[in-house]
């Protein structure tokens, strides 16, 4: 059988070196060294306004009065300069800082962008929150807790309608609050107009200039899948390095003009980093995408993509998932997806092998070759990246090598290898926690991730890392046996999909291995009843049961003993709670809150009193 053949793309790291010390530590960098970067990320902003400056930076569709979207609004480069100046000048006689940040609680929009800009250029420190704390969460607990933390001077929404509750819960009487429109009753707002409209001066060219690479440029909070989120201090240094990173060892980034269509959230490192910066950073073109990975929500994706052909594809598993589903019959999403597009990647969680296979497949047909799919691992003290692939012959788990500039300290521990991190693109620590500083910290002052790694081949480490899971989520059975809890999560999650979500494993200090079976909503069809059939019914049909005792059965006669063998399965009607901390608004499970909450359920699926259950025959 012959190679298969891919859409060409080149690498950027395709060597490293390797030091071993006499306890078994390895550190690994990439062959050649990090090029210069700018001080300030703004600094391209001033580059592109001058050279570029009629192309178009962001683009979002017109909301219409009755809540349809239209055509795109453009605003380019000199508009996005100009606008940030101006914002710059109403912010900076408000008493901002470090101290008394900025607060932004909206989605992704243009005003929201514009805002972002603003503050980079001012020097004043911004932090976008998850709209989940606000809208979704009914405690606000979340929220209170990233507002206390950050004492914030100014609370930007996009719109009093949405956020008023959350605000007025939360949000101190002397905390200005700034309104993309709407009012609050009885609070004093701010319109964003008001700010958009103020004339610079050139003392805010002043401000800029005095920015140095260790100013804060904005505070990041974790997602909160294994404690309550930290804010992590992100520098001009920080992002501006990493961005350059990416170039290098994605040089797909800057090779051409960038068009990217994204829906990826701000708040989060993959979004509000990642993919905000390299647009900026390499002068290209950022289509807001108001899709969502959910059944509802991807239809507005799947149109984008349709009316707009990106460069680089970005999304996490779900939404490749509905994607390659699509293509498959929709003739024009597979046309203008496929036509210009140069990589897909994918972060987040794992991807299945279906999935990749269909979008190969799907490629094969329209073009005669298949796309790239990269990955890697990063985090958001990383900023986020940190490694990625580089070759086209990526497998599941597949992380590959380190970004330029990156050092990385593989420590074994406890049977595992733990990735460390030293190099510019590492934060210096989470605001206003000094102990989480410290203990994040080894005595070399490499970043300890908690993830765990292995070789690819540990005969040709050029080929890089893969991943092996959670080091804080691994658990021994009674027997003394270490369960890996990251690579068989991963393994069920592809044995049964399309129709599991997540699934939390269960068995610490007991005999054999349970799994908690989150279910997507692909088991509606599969179970053949109405749609408006309760969960419950829908998970005891016959079909979902007949299913999911298959993907049971085949998980056992693949294990190779009791660490790696589901010897029991329940399927979940109830999902998981924000409140409880059992998800992060990025869809992460935290398995620790799971079991937790779920203590009972636990003892009743190994008790064997618990109805449903799913056991290898």
């Amino acid at each position: 059988m012959s190679a298969p053949k891919y859409r060409p793309l080149r690498f950027g790291v395709t060597r490293v070196t390797t030091r071993e010390t006499a306890q078994g530590v390895v550190y690994v960098q990439a062959e050649q060294d990090l090029q210069p970067y700018p001080t300030r990320l703004t600094d391209r902003l001033l580059h592109w306004a001058a050279t570029t400056p009629d192309h178009t930076w962001m683009a979002q569709r017109v909301h219409n009065a009755d809540g349809s979207t239209g055509d795109w609004r453009h605003i380019s480069y000199a508009q996005a300069l100009q606008s940030a100046r101006n914002i710059a000048q109403a912010l900076s006689g408000m008493g901002l800082g470090p101290e008394r940040p900025v607060a932004i609680l909206s989605e992704n929009d243009l005003d929201h962008a514009l805002l972002s800009l603003g503050c980079l250029y001012a020097g004043i420190p911004q932090c976008t929150v998850s709209t989940a704390y606000s809208t979704i969460s009914q405690d606000f607990d979340k929220l209170r807790h990233v507002l206390d933390t950050l004492t914030p001077g100014l609370v930007f929404a996009s719109n009093a309608a949405t956020f008023a509750r959350a605000i007025n819960a939360t949000v101190p009487a002397d905390v200005q609050v700034v309104l993309g429109s709407g009012s609050i009753e009885g609070r004093e707002t701010i319109a964003f107009s008001q700010l958009l409209n103020t004339p610079a001066t050139p003392a805010v060219d002043a401000a800029h200039a005095a920015i140095t690479a260790d100013s804060i440029a904005k505070f990041m909070f974790t997602s909160g899948s294994t404690k309550l989120p930290k804010a992590v201090v992100v520098t001009q240094r920080m992002w501006a390095a990493n961005l350059q990173q990416m170039n290098q060892s994605m040089p797909v980034l800057a090779e051409q003009p960038l068009v990217l269509v994204d829906w990826l959230p701000w708040n989060h490192t993959f979004g509000g980093n990642h993919n905000f910066g390299i647009t900026l950073y390499n002068g290209g073109t950022f289509y807001l995408d108001e899709g969502k990975p959910t059944p509802k929500g991807m239809a507005e994706t799947l149109r984008n993509l349709r009316e707009i052909a990106p460069t680089v594809y970005f999304n996490v598993p779900t939404g490749f998932e509905v994607i390659a589903q699509a293509m498959q019959t929709d003739d024009l999403l597979r046309k203008n997806l496929l036509s210009k597009v140069q990589m897909f990647f994918f972060a987040a969680a794992a991807l299945s092998q279906p999935i990749w296979d269909s979008l190969f497949a799907s490629a094969e047909r329209e073009v005669g070759e298949r796309i790239v799919m990269g990955t890697g691992l990063g985090m958001t003290e990383g900023t986020p990246y940190c490694l990625g692939v580089n070759s086209p012959n990526v497998r599941a788990g597949d992380i590959g090598v380190p970004t330029p500039g990156l050092e990385l300290k593989l420590v074994p521990m406890d049977g595992k290898t733990e990735v460390r991190y030293r190099g510019p693109n590492i934060t210096p620590g989470y605001w206003r926690n000094p102990a989480a500083t410290q203990s994040s910290f080894d005595e070399e002052g490499f970043f300890c991730s908690g993830d765990a790694v292995q070789w690819i081949n540990p005969a040709d480490l050029h080929q890089g890392l893969k991943f092996d899971g959670r080091i804080a989520e691994d658990f021994k059975l009674s027997t003394g046996t270490f369960v890996s809890v990251g690579p068989m999560r991963a393994k069920i999650i592809a044995a049964g999909a399309p129709y599991i979500q997540d699934a939390v494993l269960t068995g610490i200090n007991l005999k054999e291995v349970g799994a908690l079976l989150f279910p997507t909503p692909a088991c509606r069809s599969l179970s053949g009843l109405p749609a408006d059939a309760s969960l419950a019914d829908v998970l005891r049909s016959a079909p979902v049961q007949a299913h999911f005792q298959q993907v049971v059965n085949t998980l056992a006669a693949a294990s190779t003993g009791s660490a790696t063998r589901v010897a029991r399965a329940h399927l979940l009607a109830e999902p998981p709670s924000l409140d409880l901390g059992e998800i992060t608004d990025k869809g992460s499970i935290n398995q620790r809150n799971v079991l937790k909450h779920r203590a009972a359920l636990v003892d009743a699926l190994h008790d064997g009193s618990l109805p449903h259950t799913f056991i290898p025959q």
